[in-house]
């Protein structure tokens, strides 16, 4: 089988496509034949090696395949079935726990840029009905992210407001599930081309953030505060979130892309009575609770440029250049 493995030292170019013998399942196992991978930031710092790992890990916390094969005492799957993976494999419940979560997909543990692995029989979920496995491999991370932070953390109602942050996969899914919840969605970006694709999928108004970097200031006077932010940014976003949001509002920290250090002014957390939550991914029961959302809804992915498993470099420097809208696609 072929494989994808992270080599030592720092760049691009030191990740190896590389043959494998193909692994065979044991008791309470079972083998998945991967299709599908989607990029998203964590694996580019793992892949970039701003993020260490053991040499030889196969990156990507993505996938969606098939079972290939079953192991002694598994009942839940048979050969056939079509599966997502898991980013906390073994936080299948409840609050998060650091033994449920040290196991993350892609960084402590191999990802899904492999044709094959062996995994536990509750390491995945079911793919929603009549999804392509490309779509499928755009919700384990950056979907269910954005489920977890507006549906399980933020209890979005209709005619709450959000503000989304750039046009990363993340960002889009907040803004489909947001409209899917009767929100009224902002957004910001750093491209005058995709302002009319953002107003397209329903924001209501999209500001420039490299024209207006007070869009912060500028939202709250326009609309009176926001009441679900999602901050992706980190140092490079985060006081402006605290500037959008309405009294008594929620932000959601859920990325680095500015940083990860960086200084905010507390008056304004405390005189705003606000609740910044910070939050990575979710549990298997809230993956599966977003694919019954997907399925009752029709939902559907937005897919950008598709690659092969052997241009995964390629991929990430597309990546790199900020151009994509959604979300990035990997296919073996």
């Amino acid at each position: 089988m072929k494989s994808i493995q992270v080599q030592a030292g720092e760049g691009l170019d030191k990740i190896k496509l590389v043959v494998q013998e193909t692994p065979e399942p044991a008791a309470g196992e079972i083998r998945v034949r991967w299709h599908a991978t989607s990029l998203n930031f964590h694996d580019y710092m793992v892949a970039k090696g701003l993020l260490p790992v053991p040499e030889g890990r196969v990156p990507m916390s993505d996938g969606a395949g098939e079972i290939d094969a079953v192991g002694p005492n598994v009942t839940r799957w048979k050969k056939g079935d079509k599966v997502m993976s898991l980013f906390f494999p073994r936080w299948q419940h409840g609050a998060p726990t650091i033994d449920t979560t040290r196991f993350i997909s892609g960084e402590t543990i191999d990802g899904y840029a492999t044709e094959y692995s062996v995994l536990p029989s509750n390491a995945v979920t079911a793919m929603p009905d009549d999804y392509s496995y490309a779509a499928a491999a755009t919700l384990p991370c950056a979907g269910l992210t954005a489920w977890r932070a507006l549906v399980v953390e933020g209890q979005i109602k209709s005619g709450d407001s959000v503000l989304i942050e750039g046009t990363g996969g993340m960002s889009i899914f907040a803004l489909q599930f947001a409209r899917m919840a009767g929100a009224e969605v902002f957004a910001t970006t750093g491209s005058n081309e995709k302002i009319d694709r953002l107003k397209e999928m329903g924001a209501t108004e999209v500001i420039n953030y490299k024209e207006n970097p007070k869009w912060g200031k500028t939202l709250f006077k326009k609309t009176g505060g926001i009441d679900h932010v999602i901050d992706v940014g980190g140092n490079a976003t985060m006081r402006q979130s605290i500037e959008a949001a309405k009294l008594y509002g929620k932000i959601y920290s859920i990325g680095i892309l500015g940083g990860p250090k960086g200084e905010i002014l507390f008056p304004k957390l405390f005189f705003k009575h606000l609740s910044i939550i910070g939050l990575a991914v979710g549990s298997a029961t809230m993956q599966e609770d977003m694919v019954k959302a997907v399925n009752a809804n029709k939902f559907q992915p937005i897919l950008d440029k598709h690659f092969a498993l052997e241009e995964l470099g390629d991929a990430f420097r597309y990546q790199e250049g900020g151009k994509h809208f959604g979300k990035i696609i990997v296919e073996y």
